[in-house]
């Protein structure tokens, strides 16, 4: 209307969800009428050579009580498990399944071959995350020139700037192209000023606005060319090729090899228990869990009987009561399959919930979502007595962690998803212990210390010991972010192992030990209390102040 001076109708606007556009034809719904359907099928057979948008963000519903489900696209997720899923190296993929993600497949698959151009601003989660390396791999190859501006602003990795539309996940602006002009891939990269403000930001993408309104940001902008590594990696980080040089403590690869000497220092390892109810499956009061869980089942078994006596039903979803349970994935296929749940005495356990921060567990394959490999590793009480564990946090969100338990630990243990490597494994009924680090780790360490007095005990706490050494953490941090740790051999095996030794002492029997002397210093004129509010180093780090009465000198 600017341009003509009067109303003009645009005939090409269809109301259509996009990703349908790849499934079929369009199912005509009561609210359309007949011509909409005609332009969404004139639409499907135009050559599209430049698509733009803002595709949501969600890779699924967060609670099953939501019943809210994304909704599937069979032709979509086909292409993104022939293409994303195949080649990633990752273990967890559900993220490639995320809204924009199918978005970025769809948009790709639509320009059919041809040159074109893909504008998306979007989730910035694809250029880091271990998932979505299989993604890059095929950007780079779909494209022959990545744009890609990251506006950052990712409350999860403690990003200091603000996000661009006030959410949680980092943002970032991509424009891929594909050109037969184009001699070669590139790989171009810029991000905006370090912990600028949301206006800022939004000020910056626009200072290279010409008299006429119109913008040249991508001539003028100061673009990095990225190299990405044989992983796909974007951002490469710096050590990778010595890390990858270390030991193993373990692969997904060797884990599942039914050899049982593998090359990796560990043959098993596992993530915590995962009940998708905390609420009912944990407890600090051992009376009150019995209570209910008992509750839950009863109420459970109740949804089963109800089921089976309605013809179960196709539509799960929509037929189950969500007011008195928690619903998730897994408990609703048991409800399928039949399986009831049942209370016993002997699957109430004590877990570490978080560090040094001990619960009671309603231990049991149906209120729990995931037990993973645990009936294994602590199968019954009696193995807390014998067996060890110390679980790993590998997170791109928050610092490295490692720490020793002897009984079942939280799926979030250590404040992220952990990784459990144990000394021991058995048999689901307790039987048939076996050592759980490798002959050929065994014969790693001897051959290298030339030492054939090394015990797998010596390699267990020796690995424990390294993996809170100071300077280990400090030159591979960016490593341990995404990858599993890998072992180094330090100059004093023997000393290594003994500190880990004592470190894990120290972690399994903090409510034992005893306390260290440290000076209790009360202010006089504040009433006097024990209670935690915000704990707060001193700069000269010899004291802790606990409240706005007591501080703890003599660290």
């Amino acid at each position: 209307m600017d341009l003509s001076g009067k109303y003009l109708p645009f005939e090409g606007l269809c109301f259509v969800d996009t990703l349908d556009l790849a499934e079929g034809a369009q199912t005509l719904l009561p609210f359309m009428n007949e011509k909409n359907s005609q332009r969404v099928e004139r639409q499907k057979g135009t050559p599209l050579t430049v698509i733009i948008g803002n595709p949501p963000y969600n890779v699924g519903q967060i609670n099953e009580n939501d019943n809210n489900k994304n909704r599937a696209y069979n032709v979509i997720d086909g292409r993104i498990r022939d293409t994303y899923v195949k080649d990633s190296q990752a273990t967890n993929k559900n993220a490639l399944y995320d809204a924009y993600v199918r978005f970025f497949r769809w948009a790709t698959d639509r320009l059919q071959g041809r040159d074109g151009i893909v504008c998306y601003v979007t989730n910035n989660n694809f250029m880091d995350s271990v998932a979505f390396d299989g993604m890059r791999k095929h950007f780079l190859s779909d494209f022959t020139t990545i744009y890609h501006v990251d506006l950052a602003g990712n409350a999860r990795k403690g990003s200091g700037s603000q996000n661009v539309f006030g959410i949680r996940v980092g943002v970032g602006i991509t424009i891929a192209i594909r050109s037969q002009n184009h001699t070669d891939h590139r790989l171009l990269y810029h991000h905006v000023p370090e912990f600028a403000t949301r206006k800022e930001k939004l000020d910056y993408l626009t200072l290279n606005v010409k008299a006429d309104g119109r913008y040249n940001a991508l001539n003028t902008l100061d673009w990095r060319t990225l190299t990405p590594d044989q992983r796909h990696s974007w951002h490469v980080v710096q050590n990778t090729t010595e890390f990858e040089a270390l030991l193993p403590i373990g692969t997904k690869a060797t884990k599942s090899s039914k050899d049982p000497d593998v090359q990796a220092i560990f043959k098993t390892f596992s993530g915590g228990v995962k009940t998708n109810r905390d609420e009912v499956a944990y407890s600090f009061d051992r009376e009150e869990l019995v209570t209910t869980v008992q509750r839950f089942i009863e109420a459970y078994n109740g949804e089963i009987f109800r089921y089976q006596r309605a013809g179960k039903p196709k539509d799960v979803d929509n037929f189950v009561r969500y007011e008195q349970i928690k619903w998730s994935r897994d408990l609703k296929l048991d409800l399928v399959r039949g399986n009831y749940a049942e209370f016993a005495e002997h699957k109430i356990r004590t877990s570490i919930y978080r560090p040094f921060c001990k619960r009671y567990l309603f231990f049991d394959r149906v209120l729990n979502e995931e037990v993973y490999v645990f009936p294994r590793i602590f199968p019954t009480p009696s193995s807390e007595q014998e067996n060890r564990v110390f679980c790993t946090v590998t997170e791109a969100q928050i610092p490295f962690s490692a720490q020793m338990t002897n009984v079942l630990p939280c799926i979030h243990y250590g404040g992220r998803q952990i990784q459990a490597f144990p000394f021991y494994t058995y048999d689901e009924d307790g039987s048939n212990r076996r050592e759980n680090i490798t002959d050929w780790a065994l014969k790693q360490f001897q051959t290298h210390y030339h030492d054939s007095t090394i015990t797998k005990w010596d390699i267990f706490y020796y690995v424990y010991g390294v993996l809170h050494h100071p300077a280990y953490r400090e030159k591979y941090a960016d490593n341990l972010k995404r990858d599993l740790p890998r072992i180094p051999y330090l100059a004093d095996f023997r000393s290594v192992s003994t500190i880990g030794s004592q470190l894990a002492d120290l972690h399994l029997n903090y409510e034992s030990i005893a306390p260290y002397d440290l000076q209790y210093v009360w202010k006089p004129d504040r009433p006097v209390s024990y209670r935690v509010e915000k704990l707060k180093l001193s700069k000269d780090r010899d004291a802790i102040t606990v409240n706005d009465s007591l501080t703890l000198r003599g660290i």
